[in-house]
């Protein structure tokens, strides 16, 4: 049997379609590739909910508890960050700008951690709170994590693994699409049987 030459349809209408005309080793080998592809959205999807998760227990403490926004324990984590090591450049911005304006920042972060929480777990503007997320976690890394000006190169890194991988992480949410599987979006665009 000859097969045609040209593809009239796609198999399924996912991310990931197959022309009709890929047959044998060639739709074998994309198949393959689509599982591959599969998968790896949906480790990421598992990961965007964990961290989402995360998140949500991060912000719900500092939303429905008074300590960190208005008791002063943002306040404190500052001072400490200052205390401990900022980055040369964020010492200014955090004495001259963030404590002065502690009480709002502090309504800010932890309203903007609730809010990544959520997004991340409903899968809704997966990409605007992942761009936000690595906005955040780079901040910290510049305010907590200085090792010195001293410091070998590598321990630049090694002081800064608690909010890289975060960064890392939200910088893969950004860039893919990870929101697609899991998410309400995709569960309303769902057709409805009458």
């Amino acid at each position: 049997m000859v097969r045609p030459l040209y593809c009239e349809a796609l198999i399924d209408q996912g991310p990931l379609a197959l022309p009709s005309c890929v047959t044998g080793a060639a739709n074998a080998t994309v198949r393959l590739f689509k599982r591959i592809a599969m998968s790896s959205t949906k480790a990421l999807t598992g990961l965007r909910i964990a961290i989402g998760v995360l998140f949500l227990i991060f912000g719900e403490y500092k939303v429905f508890g008074t300590q960190f926004t208005i008791g002063g324990g943002f306040q404190y984590w500052i001072n400490r960050f200052l205390a401990e090591g900022a980055y040369p450049l964020m010492v200014p911005v955090l004495k001259n700008f963030v404590l002065p304006h502690a009480t709002p920042i502090a309504f800010l972060v932890a309203y903007g951690e609730m809010a990544i929480g959520v997004a991340l777990v409903l899968g809704l503007l997966v990409r605007a709170a992942s761009v936000c997320g690595v906005i955040y976690m780079l901040s910290l890394l510049l305010s907590a994590n200085y090792p010195g000006p001293h410091a070998a190169f590598w321990q630049y890194f090694g002081a800064s693994l608690e909010h890289l991988v975060l960064a890392l992480c939200f910088a893969a949410f950004a860039l893919t699409k990870p929101g697609e599987l899991l998410s309400i979006r995709t569960y309303l665009r769902r057709p409805r049987s009458v």
